[in-house]
């Protein structure tokens, strides 16, 4: 009723280097730095707009203004 086939040598040999390469991790610690900057990247953009708000400017303004104040 149902025919049961083996992989050929092709088959094998290709079924043998995708293992090799699924438990080989060379390139990992690149990957891993590769995603790291792109996060920073996206941190400091993220940084960027917020201290271009009118808000924040004024925040800061303010705490500067009264850090440079001198009280009597």
């Amino acid at each position: 009723m149902f025919q049961i086939t083996t992989f050929g040598d092709a088959s094998r040999g290709l079924l043998s280097r995708l293992r090799q390469r699924m438990r080989d991790d060379e390139g990992a610690a690149t990957a891993e730095y590769a995603i790291a900057t792109m996060a920073a990247v996206a941190f400091a953009g993220l940084l960027v707009v917020i201290m271009q708000s009118d808000e924040v400017k004024g925040l800061l303004e303010n705490i500067i203004r009264t850090a440079l104040t001198l009280d009597e």
